[in-house]
């Protein structure tokens, strides 16, 4: 949490100065937030099955722009669909570097993150942990992201470094409303795993409850859409849930 020494004013007898301590905040900040949705959909694809998901991490901040943080979410897929015997938490580590560019709008984003997922499997079957390198170009409301993969395995296919993902999207606040509407269109590359490419896209709406009572503060509330072209033979798991048909989500989160 930032700590933040407030001003102190001492006030000495009639006539004598005031001297004031300037505030000083720290470089390092922590923030830590909690989440449930009615399904985890990660880039258009279904990681529960269609079913709900609790998730939640924590993010360490420098002032310099440097970051670290780590996030996870129970997942289903690693069973239903990628053959493990035993797995359901996905756990990401990650880390960059972001600021602004110049005294323009535009912002940067560079970073790495490892998308880890313990469980148990079979000979034969591919592992699902996979390396993200990621760089993201800002302007106002909209950002551009380029992901590129440097692991054999992405995603559980296997000899697929080199494969990319791009992002581009808008969050744009209405008003003072507390409402913010969200786009986003972005499109999967899979290196020698040509049938699973894919694209999605996604609508979402999103409300600030501290707008209703301070009590509410970090607390939002969102709803989005979802869809893909993606292959239903190619993305459908073994309980026969295709796993990238359009979708609507509600979720809640609370960000500390």
């Amino acid at each position: 949490m930032k700590k933040l020494v407030h001003a102190l004013v001492l006030v000495g007898l009639v006539g004598a100065p005031a001297l004031v301590v300037a505030a000083e905040e720290s470089p390092h900040s922590l923030s830590a937030n909690i989440g449930l949705t009615s399904n985890y959909i990660f880039r258009g694809i279904s990681q529960t099955g269609g079913d709900a998901a609790i998730q939640g991490g924590v993010d360490y901040t420098h002032s310099s722009g440097f970051y670290l943080g780590t996030w996870g979410s129970n997942v289903g897929w690693l069973k239903d669909y990628q053959g493990y015997d035993s797995g359901k938490v996905e756990v990401d580590i990650y880390g960059g570097y972001r600021g602004d560019i110049g005294k323009t709008e535009l912002t940067y984003d560079l970073g790495a993150i490892q998308y880890i997922y313990p469980g148990d499997r079979p000979a034969g079957i591919t592992r699902a942990d996979t390396t993200e390198l990621y760089a993201a170009l800002g302007w106002k409301w909209f950002t551009a992201k380029y992901s590129y993969y440097v692991s054999d395995e992405v995603f559980g296919f296997a000899n697929a470094d080199s494969s990319d993902y791009l992002d581009i999207s808008a969050s744009v606040p209405i008003g003072e409303t507390g409402l913010t509407a969200g786009a986003h269109w972005g499109t999967f590359n899979f290196k020698n795993n040509g049938a699973q490419d894919y694209t999605d896209w996604k609508v979402s709406l999103a409300y600030d409850m501290s707008k209703l009572s301070t009590v509410m503060s970090g607390v939002t509330v969102g709803v989005m859409y979802t869809d893909t072209d993606a292959d239903k033979s190619v993305w459908t798991d073994t309980n026969n849930e295709f796993l990238g048909k359009s979708t609507t989500t509600v979720w809640v989160s609370k960000a500390f």
